[in-house]
């Protein structure tokens, strides 16, 4: 199956009252296949073609205040379009569940992949999942919402795969039967205070000085606090649906997969299609007696702080590739992160970072060979651009 179409058929089975669409590529397939399930009878929801990402988002918000399971995908410069609501969203606490197809924001235009564009909305308040192949695609749709919709969290949260280089790619899938998933996610019930003609009310007025801060807390609280369920809900997901078709999947869905880290001195940390090409360059470099291992991220918000320790620990040297820069930055976020979170250790590894892939350029397996030589030879600056 094409990646693009796990994702829909993921919301095929999860019944979302409301889908919102707009094409922009490389997101397009994923509500075109939406719109052929609604035609065709095999998807009840109230499927509303919009003008704008903008109108996408905003049509999402006021379903969702309704107290109704909304579902939205789009792609670069149209989640940036839908900034300003992303933020009015998670201030909101509804649990919108969205795709995001990554792909390089513009100027110069370019449809290709990159990760500025969910990078750049890391702030938002919105929970970031990302996807390394068509299946865990498919799987992170289905947990999203599950996460969202805990009572515990009640924020809205995007699943993050890389536009082309995943998007369109046919790999193998493992879809389960829809009575199993039914009692995976059973229907949405709301927690929280609903639009209703017979009782009207406001949601989202002014937040004044002496109660803004509050709200903020409470919002970075339940990001916060998420982390728990992500897991509780990854350990649930592990359990009724168990790994089928080798290497579609980790073994066990948690915040990071960890790949041959165990005695790893040098560890490559990176999310999304690149960690598959990755792999196989460990494998190569495993044959030849070389320590090292990848930490693929697949939480990235909330950040995961203590299950990326877990990860690194023991490495000597960590390598971080990323496909987002943060211009007048010291390093990209990713990096910055990673080495804020490293920082008070005792024995702390020597920590690089690799621009690639940016625009959809190819990361070849011999551009992530010279990464890991530059690595183990401390080689070039703490960033480099690898071309």
């Amino acid at each position: 199956m094409e990646a693009s179409h796990a994702v829909s058929e993921a919301v095929k089975m999860i019944k979302p009252a409301v889908v919102a669409a707009y094409p922009i590529t490389p997101q397009t397939h994923i509500v075109e296949k939406i719109s052929d399930f609604v035609a065709d009878g095999d998807l009840k929801t109230e499927y509303i073609r919009v003008e704008s990402e903008f109108a996408a988002i905003s049509a999402c918000l006021g379903a969702s205040a309704t107290g109704v399971r909304t579902y939205t995908a789009t792609s670069s410069q149209g989640l940036a379009l839908m900034n300003e609501i992303l933020f009015v969203v998670s201030g909101m606490r509804l649990p919108i569940c969205m795709t995001v197809v990554n792909r390089a924001l513009s100027a110069p235009i370019n449809i290709w992949n990159d990760h500025q564009d969910s990078i750049s909305a890391r702030d938002s308040g919105w929970i970031q999942l990302h996807a390394e192949t068509a299946q865990e695609c498919y799987d992170l749709t289905l947990m999203q919402f599950k996460i969202s919709e805990d009572k515990r969290v009640l924020l809205p949260s995007m699943v993050c795969m890389d536009g082309f280089t995943l998007s369109h790619v046919y790999e193998p899938m493992d879809v389960p039967e829809q009575v199993k998933l039914d009692e995976f996610l059973p229907d949405y019930k709301p927690f929280h205070a609903i639009l209703d003609p017979e009782q009207p009310l406001t949601l989202g007025p002014i937040g004044f000085p002496s109660h803004f801060m509050e709200f903020r807390y409470s919002q970075a609280e339940a990001m916060e606090n998420s982390l728990k369920i992500i897991e509780e809900v990854f350990d649930e997901f592990n359990s009724k649906f168990p790994v089928e078709i080798e290497k579609t999947r980790p073994k066990k869905y948690w915040h990071t997969e960890n790949y041959k880290t165990e005695d790893a001195e040098i560890i490559l940390v990176a999310m999304g299609s690149v960690c598959g090409t990755i792999k196989d360059v460990i494998d190569e470099l495993r044959e030849k007696g070389e320590k090292v291992g990848l930490m693929k991220l697949i939480t990235y918000r909330p950040f995961p702080r203590e299950a990326i320790k877990e990860a690194l620990k023991g490495a000597k040297k960590v390598a971080v590739l990323e496909k987002a820069i943060s211009p007048g930055a010291n390093t990209a976020p990713l990096t910055d992160e990673v080495s804020s979170l490293l920082y008070d250790l005792d024995e702390r590894p020597e920590i690089r970072n690799f621009i690639i892939g940016l625009g959809g350029r190819d990361v070849s397996m011999d551009r992530l060979h010279k990464i890991y030589d530059m690595t183990k030879n401390s080689q070039g600056k703490k960033q480099e651009w690898i071309f």
